[in-house]
């Protein structure tokens, strides 16, 4: 993509063969625990960021989840550092979840392990104190939500001057999630001289203020066009009237197709993921798990890391942490409704085609949600091919309350007695209103308490 306001960004586009991390002369630590990773060649978004971080400039990253975006921020990162005695943070990565958090925190480790950098995680929702000690030991890198990240700088566990880079991952879920005002105060709060390193899956508006607002104008570097899908997913659709039917769709696709062998099913809602389970906990026992933001911390991260190893086949989630897992291998992504964000349909799917591997993603979609269908659709330039249900799962006619509410849906209409001259809307009047008011004057008045004389006599003295 050419464009003359961002010429690294040109010049990036133009790289047309795999890169290994050898060619980006990488520090042997780095290279030492790539290694040990397994990882040899550059993603496009590792491979095209890695230049202008090491130059020191701003940096705006746009690519799809599953293609690399931690690393490609730090890499480069860890391969700027340079030994200090000072162990006070000077590196920033906020994140919208404590899923991601953690999973940031491990990435980190695993690619600093034959370094002595160290990196913190901080998050709402547990005890400030022993994120206070943690970070107050000595640390290079801290790892946080907006809101408890603003919680120790107001406690002057972080000193903002000192801090010189700063990463903020998932941009978009950032402001769908609602952390516009904490953001601006913290970037109010840290220096100016900074190096800001902005990534995120989609791009909006909203993000365009924001990069406005907070930083130098930034390398722009698109690894492909915003909302186009991953090319490794297959996409399905099928035309499902209710959500009952979904449910028993769902347990045929779950009970005959041997290749779902690691499934994670998108709910709409807390209420929706825990009525699945419960559903589907007798047909699939010991197979089966749930993830949502009503659950404890340490079940949520137990729960993902079962369903990383194998330990559970199935896992149920709502959308809260779509963007919190980062689990490998997923075969498929079952979309139980069509979400009305269509970005958020995006990083559903984004979860499964990973790592250049294939994957597939298959969404049930009632009539009441053809438009969301269309906006989704209208993002990505395609249309979901669609697919007829099988003739084997039961139709079920059982409507939630929420369905029979639904426009489209089947209304009984409570019938009244008609008259043929005054329409539907007529019924007899109750004898006491059939009454008509008739107006008293005074003289009337006076004339019932003197006699019929009265309005003679006084007429007569005026």
């Amino acid at each position: 993509m050419k464009s003359p306001n961002h010429p690294d960004l040109t010049f990036a586009l133009q790289l047309k063969h795999k890169m290994t991390f050898r060619e980006l002369h990488l520090n042997n630590f780095l290279l030492n625990a790539l290694d040990e990773l397994g990882l040899s060649e550059t993603t496009p978004i590792q491979e095209m960021a890695f230049a202008p971080i090491m130059a020191g400039k701003d940096v705006l990253g746009i690519a799809q989840t599953g293609t690399g975006k931690t690393f490609a921020y730090l890499i480069p990162l860890i391969q700027q550092w340079k030994f200090s005695k000072k162990k006070t943070a000077e590196i920033l990565v906020l994140v919208p979840t404590r899923e991601l958090v953690v999973q940031v925190v491990d990435e980190f480790e695993k690619i600093a392990k034959y370094t002595s950098l160290k990196a913190a995680g901080a998050y709402g929702g547990t005890n400030i104190k022993t994120q206070i000690l943690a970070i107050s030991q000595g640390v290079d890198v801290v790892v946080a939500t907006p809101g408890r990240l603003l919680d120790l700088m107001l406690h002057g566990t972080i000193t903002a001057s000192h801090i010189k880079k700063l990463v903020i991952d998932e941009v978009d879920e950032m402001l769908n999630l609602g952390f516009r005002a904490q953001l601006t105060t913290l970037l109010d709060l840290l220096p100016m001289r900074r190096q800001t390193l902005m990534f995120s899956a989609t791009i909006n508006s909203d993000i365009d203020l924001l990069i406005e607002n907070s930083s130098n104008i930034p390398v722009r570097i698109e690894v492909e066009i915003s909302g186009t899908p991953l090319t490794n997913i297959e996409q399905v659709g099928y035309e499902v009237q209710n959500l009952n039917t979904k449910i028993n769709f769902l347990e045929h696709l779950l009970s005959t197709d041997e290749s779902m062998t690691k499934v994670l099913v998108f709910a709409g809602s807390k209420r929706m993921a825990d009525n699945l389970n419960a559903k589907l906990e007798y047909a699939f026992p010991d197979q089966l798990a749930v993830i949502h933001s009503n659950k404890t911390q340490n079940r949520r991260l137990k729960t993902v890391e079962e369903f990383e190893r194998g330990a559970c086949r199935i896992l149920i989630a709502s959308d809260l942490i779509a963007r919190g897992l980062d689990v490998t291998e997923i075969t498929h992504v079952i979309n139980m409704d069509v979400p009305n964000v269509p970005e958020n349909y995006m990083h559903r799917i984004g979860r499964t085609g990973r790592a250049e591997k294939k994957g597939k993603a298959i969404t049930m979609i009632a009539p009441s949600e053809k438009e969301d269908q269309e906006k989704i659709e209208e993002l990505m330039g395609i249309k979901i091919p669609m697919m007829l249900m099988p003739e084997e799962v039961e139709i079920s006619k059982l409507l939630t309350p929420d369905e029979e509410l639904t426009p489209g849906m089947k209304f009984i209409e409570v019938k009244r007695r008609k008259d043929p001259e005054k329409g539907d809307s007529f019924h007899e009047k109750k004898e006491k209103n059939k009454k008509v008011p008739i107006k008293v004057t005074h003289i009337d008045k006076k004339k019932l308490k003197y006699g019929k004389s009265y309005g003679t006599t006084h007429n007569r003295k005026k």
